[in-house]
């Protein structure tokens, strides 16, 4: 029981384009859905921004949390398919992790995943995934996420 693992997945997306476009929001759900295999949780603003134009309780963002089967097929699906997809691509962050052993990375654009058919696509949206580890230190997490395939980049 002493050997680290991922308790989940979790993958947001910020749609703050969503307050003056509705329809944003229904093309950045549908994306989301087709990424993750599951409905996304739909986010509200908790404090009114007027310097963003957004008030309380406006749909801001999406997120959704993958655990189990559906967060391994997820993990194989972005290391193997997008991760290599991404354009001028230099390897991953290794200084992403928190210091409690979770990694997180973002991706700039949705296109990458296969899932997605780029020539339907009219917005380009970026998302954030975290890998939330059973791991206690930075080190053991990065590890395991290697021994999985994840790309880092050699630190200097």
């Amino acid at each position: 029981m002493a050997v680290p693992r991922v308790q989940k997945v979790v993958i947001a997306m910020g749609i703050g384009r969503a307050t003056q476009d509705k329809k944003f929001l229904e093309t950045a759900l549908q994306d989301l859905t087709l990424i993750a295999g599951q409905k996304p949780l739909i986010c509200k603003a908790k404090k009114s921004v007027s310097n963003f134009k957004v008030r309380e309780g406006e749909q801001t963002g999406l997120k959704v949390t993958l655990r189990g089967q559906r967060m391994y097929e997820f993990m194989d699906r972005l290391i193997n398919l997008a991760i290599p997809r991404v354009k001028d691509f230099r390897g991953l962050n290794p200084n992403s992790f928190d210091g409690r052993g979770n990694y997180s990375m973002g991706m700039s654009e949705q296109t990458v995943f296969p899932e997605i058919d780029s020539a339907k696509m009219e917005n380009v949206q970026g998302m954030d995934i975290t890998f939330v580890t059973t791991a206690r230190t930075n080190d053991e997490a990065k590890e395991m996420l290697k021994l999985f395939g994840m790309p880092f980049r050699e630190s200097n």
